[in-house]
């Protein structure tokens, strides 16, 4: 962890949710920390590794619901770091996949703050692993890619996802699709696909991966949006599209959109 003339900052991904999937680095920062700013969806239990007397503060930021302003939550990490305080952000998943930690290390770099990233098993790698496929195959799939299905709105919004473009991509050069925050959007998206993918293509839908609490359907991308909200599937969830998924078979799990069972 890099010094300030006063603190420190550290950004820490907490992983999926299991407390369990923590790396050591992460559970050394968090112990060191004497302020932690923690996202929503934090497992509490991650909690218990902060030192006694430590300040915990609570940020959430989830779509849907009410949120800490961004800018606010940069103002009292470079706040608390001017004031002396070892400070962890601690984040769902991975700092920097969707979790708007590069945004953070660049205002606290403005601000004169080098900040120490650790890394966290981000939850579309957790989430087909907890049904026991992977995200690569060298019979399926030749790579992945990760992408938000949340794009960014307002008056700095950037061009919306071309999901016909990366539908067609993903069908020639053999990838597997990995879609975060996709639930809101999914009949958009399952539509688009649709363009440049056959409907037969197997889909998984996870939510609250690696948790107790963790449930799955496992479907095609034709029946896709049907499927889940049949099955009600809401955030936090990971939809993963692609032939990688036929190991759901092997594994014990039809591709089947009338069934749904828990995992993990």
């Amino acid at each position: 962890m890099n010094e300030f003339p006063h603190g420190r900052c550290t950004l820490v991904g907490a992983g999926p949710g299991d407390p369990e999937l923590l790396t050591l680095k992460a559970v050394k920062a968090i112990q060191a920390a004497t302020v932690l700013f923690v996202d929503d969806l934090v497992n509490d239990a991650i909690l218990a590794h902060a030192r006694p007397g430590a300040r915990i503060v609570h940020v959430g930021k989830r779509g849907g619901c009410k949120s800490t302003p961004q800018a606010f939550i940069e103002k009292l990490m470079i706040t608390a770091v001017r004031e002396g305080e070892t400070v962890v952000r601690l984040k769902g998943g991975d700092p920097f996949i969707f979790g708007r930690g590069g945004e953070e290390v660049e205002h606290l770099r403005e601000a004169g703050i080098e900040c120490t990233v650790v890394n966290g098993i981000t939850a579309g790698l957790a989430a087909v692993t907890a049904l026991g496929v992977p995200l690569t195959h060298r019979d399926h799939a030749q790579g992945v890619v990760f992408v938000t299905g949340h794009a960014r709105t307002g008056v700095d919004a950037h061009d919306p996802t071309d999901w016909r473009g990366l539908a067609a991509t993903a069908h020639n050069a053999r990838l597997t699709l990995v879609i975060y925050m996709g639930v809101a959007g999914a009949a958009h998206i399952e539509h688009e696909l649709l363009q440049g993918l056959p409907g037969s293509t197997p889909v998984a839908v996870i939510q609250h991966a690696s948790l107790p609490q963790q449930r799955h359907i496992a479907t095609t991308l034709e029946q896709m949006s049907g499927a889940m909200a049949q099955a009600r599937m809401a955030s936090p969830a990971v939809i993963v599209v692609g032939d990688v998924l036929q190991g759901l078979q092997a594994a014990g799990v039809p591709i089947d959109a009338q069934r749904q069972r828990g995992a993990g």
